[in-house]
């Protein structure tokens, strides 16, 4: 081992959850954390499940206690290796989820985190997974002897605090985007109680088209920027495919062709939000046949306006419901299923405008995000191998 590297082990406890019963699971007090609730880069604290701590000693339970702060990985299934951090609250471990409690006096807790971030960490994970297992696991003590490059504590704290400085900017955008959604939804209900009985309620069809552009081989695109449902989450994309269609496959359902405002809405499982508005699609957009593309066809009906109404959360429960009854291998419902999606026409222009402006604040935002995201993943492996000095970055 080289003198700059360490092993995981050396500077954190890695604590391995508890096994709980499942039978003890309900509505109580003492709340724990499931790889579920593992959502990075956080946990989601909200939805924990609770636990019965009477059938258990109490006193020999403390160790798997997670804080305000600890890092958590989850060890098996399909997220394996995925870490979110606890922004708030403290709960119990559950068995597969891995708790990361840093030696302070060794590393830095940020530092800890973005040496979890990394590229070679992510593929130390997958190299060293139990292939032999029903679904692919790691244990602790392999995760422990991940080794890195350590520098000292001030530069540490220096990479830490850098790179968490421009996470909690892009986690601000995010929350200024969520209250102009929140903005526009509020008013476009005002506008419906200001206006009611002065407007008229279509169906979506009535107002819109869907899926209004196909895509064939005979149009031979020489490029492809192919969206799939998993890459976009309640309006934010996570990935867009460049796909040269002469050399590489193009899958069969990048078929739906996007146009600048267009709105997906995925009929997979609705209830799992992977829908959005695309302001402005990179060129030669395609999106699979996964997704329901929905396209306004009326001056005073707004794209803006559909996703609203598509996106309620009313909508999405019936559309959820119905896609349960469904006989496919997944919960899914048709692309005409969102036809009963009742949409209020403005009597003018002036709504469309308001929610148009607000949409673009949103886009501007996720746009300035996505240049956020791109500098820290640009700086993050330089920065922690010593290649870029932090203190010599301006800002």
């Amino acid at each position: 081992m080289k003198s700059d590297q360490v092993q995981l082990s050396d500077v954190c406890n890695l604590i391995a959850g508890f096994a709980f019963k499942s039978k003890h699971f309900g509505n109580y007090k003492n709340k724990v954390i499931k790889i579920a609730n593992i959502t990075p880069p956080t946990v989601s604290m909200n939805n924990l499940v609770g636990v019965n701590l009477s059938q258990y000693n109490s006193s020999k339970l403390g160790r798997f206690v997670a804080h305000t702060g600890d890092y958590v990985l989850a060890m098996t299934g399909a997220t394996i290796g995925k870490i979110g951090r606890i922004e708030s609250g403290d709960a119990y471990i559950n068995q597969r989820v891995l708790l990361f409690r840093s030696k302070e006096d060794k590393i830095d807790k940020d530092f800890l985190y973005y040496t979890l971030q990394q590229y070679e960490f992510e593929q130390y994970v997958l190299g060293h997974i139990d292939s032999e297992s029903a679904q692919p696991n790691i244990s602790a003590g392999t995760i422990g002897k991940y080794q890195f490059h350590l520098p000292c504590m001030d530069s540490q704290i220096g990479i830490g605090r850098f790179l968490r400085m421009l996470d909690e900017k892009i986690e601000l955008n995010r929350k200024i985007n969520d209250n102009l959604e929140q903005q526009a939804r509020t008013l476009l209900v005002q506008w419906m109680m200001e206006n009611e009985g002065n407007y008229k309620v279509f169906s979506l069809t009535d107002v819109a088209e869907i899926n209004p552009d196909t895509y064939s081989p005979k149009n031979a695109w020489e490029y492809v920027n192919y969206l799939d449902t998993s890459s976009i989450i309640d309006g934010i994309i996570s990935e867009v495919q460049y796909i040269n269609p002469s050399t590489e496959k193009l899958p069969s359902r990048a078929r739906r062709i996007i146009s600048a405002n267009d709105v997906v809405f995925s009929t997979v499982r609705p209830n799992q939000r992977h829908y959005g508005i695309i302001c402005e699609p990179v060129s030669h957009m395609l999106a699979s046949t996964g997704f329901a593309v929905v396209r306004s066809k009326h001056p005073y009906v707004s794209n803006e306006l559909l996703y609203l109404c598509l996106t309620e959360n009313s909508f999405v429960e019936k559309m959820q419901q119905l896609a349960e009854q469904s006989t496919s291998t997944f919960p899914s419902i048709k692309p005409s299923d969102l036809s009963s999606c009742e949409i209020p026409c403005p009597i003018d222009q002036c709504l469309s405008d308001a929610l148009k402006a607000m949409f673009m604040c949103i886009y501007s935002t996720q746009r300035e995000n996505a240049s956020l995201a791109a500098l820290r993943n640009a700086l993050l492996p330089k920065l922690m191998s010593g290649e870029i000095d932090v203190f010599a970055i301006q800002l």
